[in-house]
């Protein structure tokens, strides 16, 4: 029996319906921006994008622990929490071996028998769970749907494209993340430096000192006021008030 899916390709050329999502999910995923955002856009392009997909949520290992980070309903992490509980069902599957696992139909899929008939008393008939993989991170794209046979050649088609772009676009997003990270750390780095030097400058001027002196000084109140270095410097050029170095070290 020709599912509603197929019924719509006929006629049809499934392969350019899967170049016009290739083109608008490239798009939409690599413009969200931020990690969080563009995890948010996976599943909700699932559920946008392919036609029996009810519900969408992503796994990600995080250490030992399996997560469960972006669902687009609520239902996702009860489907999901029968999985933890059960040690069983096809998105764990999906990150223990790093494959496509498709449940046509969970009344008549004896792989999982302890998950199967709860997930279909929540609700679900059928689950299709992709691995994902991006920037170190292992996890699963997981899609429900309330009937069964419900993911048909291109849903399944449209899936693993999402899955193999979600991955990049994590990757991507992971990668402008650390390299935003990292030009803040210069930033501070830099601005730190420049404070640090307008009160060895004050010290100089003001006690007739060389720049080893100064820091010195400067090093020593970090130490006594359990302050970081910046901020003894920092409260130095803000106030002008030399920083109190402790005790006179013995000679």
């Amino acid at each position: 029996m020709d599912t509603k899916e197929d019924q719509a390709t006929i006629g049809g050329d499934p392969s350019s319906e899967l170049t016009i999502s290739f083109s608008e999910t490239v798009r939409t995923l690599f413009s969200a921006g931020s990690v969080t955002d563009t995890l948010a856009q996976v599943v909700e392009l699932a559920v946008a994008t392919i036609e029996g997909c009810d519900y969408a949520g992503l796994f990600l290992v995080d250490g030992d622990v399996v997560t469960t980070p972006v669902h687009t309903h609520p239902i996702v992490d009860e489907i999901d929490a029968l999985q933890h509980r059960t040690g069983e069902g096809p998105c764990l599957e999906a990150i223990t071996q790093g494959a496509i696992f498709y449940a046509e139909d969970l009344a008549q899929d004896d792989r999982w028998p302890d998950f199967g008939p709860q997930a279909i008393t929540a609700g679900m008939r059928s689950v299709l769970a992709l691995p994902l993989v991006a920037y170190g991170t292992v996890g699963a794209l997981n899609l429900f749907a309330r009937y069964p046979a419900a993911f048909g050649v291109v849903d399944r088609g449209k899936a693993a494209l999402l899955a193999s772009l979600a991955g990049l676009a994590l990757s991507a997003a992971h990668s402008h993340e650390d390299e935003e990270r990292r030009t803040d750390n210069l930033h501070a780095a830099l601005s730190t430096r420049e404070v640090i030097g307008q009160a060895e400058g004050i010290l100089m001027e003001r006690e007739r000192i060389t720049a080893n002196e100064a820091f010195d000084i400067l090093r020593r109140a970090s130490q006594h006021l359990n302050l970081k270095l910046r901020e003894v410097a920092q409260t130095l050029v803000d106030t002008g008030e030399a920083p109190d170095t402790g005790p006179p070290r013995s000679a």
